[in-house]
């Protein structure tokens, strides 16, 4: 029997309803609309799409959303003064710089520079710092959108053994986290799962990954993950987003579904959580710094 669908398309557009209705709660006591700016420069395509969508998102919330497009050659200095302008604009709760940036800019230092209040990314050394503290202000978006993923689905990860396959910044290290620590009322969203966190240097990676009752691939390789490093009825969780000549397609093989109990699909999966999450963030940063 093929693999039951983690269907983040679904869970995103009831996520983004839930967020709207407060949103409509916020302007009818007489609150500012949550503001993201988003900070595009160069034309990469991939970039810009993800803009897009995040506008897009944003306005079907009922947000204030603008978008600052910079050339390619912009330099650093002209980049960082923008987000020291918004910084200060108390308009602005959220600021996505989106990333990759180009080669003349320090892409650490622009993250440093984002006010933390404001850093709906999570990327800014203080707010991982929080996170790994267990007293976050906000959640990574990817980790916070597989949790969720899996949270909605009824799949519990408490006391589980998850094999996280990937180690970036942006997912494998800060879900390891999430994942690994205990709930309370300042980290509702920890798992309180036994983590193991693997990549592609891993000795025997294959067997690694079949100990998992959840599997997550986020490694950025094409269909690497197959089926036969998966425990019969164990979930997976595809983070990866690949384009191979002109289609997209996770880390995780087809052939996965035939194995697998639960699949999140690529695209559908965790992409609309991430940027669903993006919007939870922008909505508590207008809550912690308007009220």
């Amino acid at each position: 029997m093929p693999a039951q669908k983690l269907d983040g398309k679904a869970l995103a557009a009831t996520m983004r309803g839930e967020i709207a209705t407060q949103v409509k709660a916020r302007a009818a006591a007489g609150k500012r609309a949550p503001g993201l700016a988003a900070v595009l420069v160069g034309e990469d395509p991939a970039s810009q799409q993800y803009v897009k969508n995040k506008h897009k998102a944003c306005h079907d919330v009922g947000f204030t959303t603008t978008v600052h497009r910079l050339p390619a050659t912009t330099s650093q200095a002209k980049l960082l003064a923008l987000v020291a302008q918004l910084n200060a604009d108390p308009a602005v709760h959220g600021i996505l710089v989106q990333l990759p940036l180009p080669k003349q800019i320090d892409g650490e230092a622009v993250i440093r520079a984002v006010a933390p209040a404001k850093d709906v990314d999570c990327f800014h050394p203080e707010n991982v710092g929080l996170l790994a503290a267990g007293h976050p202000r906000f959640y990574p978006c990817t980790p916070h959108g597989v949790i969720q993923l899996l949270a909605r689905n009824g799949i519990s990860l408490a006391g589980k053994s998850v094999v996280v396959v990937g180690r970036s910044n942006i997912v494998g290290k800060p879900l390891a986290l999430m994942l690994m620590q205990k709930p309370t009322a300042a980290n509702p969203a920890a798992a309180d799962a036994t983590v193991t966190v693997a990549h592609t240097r891993t000795s025997d990676l294959a067997a690694v990954c079949r100990g998992a009752d959840v599997l997550v691939a986020a490694a950025g390789v094409p269909e690497f993950l197959t089926a036969d490093m998966v425990r019969p009825g164990a979930v997976v969780v595809d983070v990866g987003t690949n384009n191979v000549n002109g289609r997209w397609c996770g880390d995780v093989h087809p052939g996965v579904w035939d194995v697998a109990g639960w699949v999140s699909p690529v695209p559908g999966g965790v992409g609309p959580m991430t940027i669903t999450m993006l919007l939870h963030n922008t909505l508590a940063a207008a809550q912690q710094i308007d009220g």
